[in-house]
């Protein structure tokens, strides 16, 4: 499954406000980046909270899963867009047909490395073209980048975009996320320049 989110727009239309184009990427992170070895024994990817039976996989098994493409731009709450960037990996809908999940949930929190945290509405979490990525433009990711995975949801701060992803847990209510707790946004549209916690 294939999704470009690029193609309606014209350039100057697809940078939010106060955005400036780079054709870099960037590399922005808290903490150490994750080291592995043995993904085999060092990595697995959890689907739990308000879900009728919890799911655990191997990096195997995630690997394994039905794949997809999406185009799409990528906007940083430090004021960079990068345009028409093209990723591989695993479709948030594939992975979602792992679970039941319970209807009282209205939220997801992803969990990855280090104890890092994002929350996303389910609504949002569940667009079509949000994705689980180890690819970025025909290439594996880098570690800086979030190797062996992360999630891709590009219509919200990239800080939404969660590296070195390891599970997501669903929840009835809203709570903060790493970033969030530290002053950002509790949404991140670029276009309304949701940055901060007053924003």
């Amino acid at each position: 499954m294939f999704f470009n989110q690029t193609t309606t727009n014209t350039q100057r239309d697809r940078i939010p406000p106060n955005q400036k184009q780079t054709t870099g990427f960037p590399v922005l992170h808290y903490g150490d980046v994750p080291q592995y070895t043995d993904l085999s024994t060092q990595w697995s990817f959890r689907l739990f909270g308000l879900v009728e039976e919890e799911v655990t996989l191997s990096y195997e098994q995630m690997m394994a899963m039905p794949r997809g493409g999406t185009t799409n731009d990528i906007h940083c709450v430090t004021g960079w867009s990068k345009l028409d960037n093209e990723w591989e990996g695993i479709p948030v809908e594939e992975v979602l047909k792992l679970v039941k999940v319970k209807p009282e949930a209205k939220y997801v929190m992803l969990h990855a490395e280090h104890g890092w945290t994002a929350n996303v509405p389910l609504k949002d979490f569940m667009t079509a073209g949000n994705l689980f990525a180890n690819k970025h433009n025909g290439q594996e990711l880098t570690p800086d980048h979030g190797w062996p995975l992360r999630f891709v949801i590009p219509h919200l701060y990239f800080w939404k975009s969660a590296k070195w992803v390891r599970g997501i847990e669903f929840l009835e209510k809203d709570k903060q996320g790493f970033w969030e707790k530290n002053g950002y946004n509790m949404y991140g549209d670029p276009w309304k320049e949701q940055r901060f916690a007053w924003d």
